[in-house]
């Protein structure tokens, strides 16, 4: 798995995700540091990345534009640093590396970890 970190994340996060093994970029290492969030989530569809956030914004634009890719891994966590959250977020990574890798929300709170499969589905009621 491809892990795209974005700018909101601590750059601490590449060596901590690579050393569990996945791939890891910083979108400060690779991108315009004011990108918009639909330029950083067509940057990883189109190079196979999973986008590890803090931004709701990034749930929001999957949601309305029901695409299956990019995977997003939205941590709702105040201190999401690698040192606080590390082995404990791999672990949850690794229980769910397979829906990522197929399209996901995975939403990570203190308490509580949610996957939401893509594309969303329309409610037709």
């Amino acid at each position: 798995m491809k892990v795209l970190i974005d700018m909101n994340l601590s750059m601490k996060w590449v060596p901590v995700l690579e050393q569990y093994g996945w791939r890891a970029v910083h979108w400060r290492n690779i991108g315009e540091l004011h990108a918009s969030d639909s330029t950083i989530m067509a940057w990883a569809r189109e190079n196979g990345y999973v986008v590890f956030t803090q931004d709701l914004d990034f749930g929001t634009l999957l949601a309305t534009t029901y695409v299956q890719k990019p995977s997003v891994i939205q941590v709702r966590i105040q201190n999401a640093l690698p040192e606080n959250l590390g082995p404990w977020l791999a672990g949850i990574l690794q229980q769910h590396q397979t829906s990522l890798e197929n399209g996901a929300l995975l939403t990570v709170t203190e308490d509580r970890t949610r996957v939401r499969l893509l594309p969303f589905k329309v409610d037709s009621s």
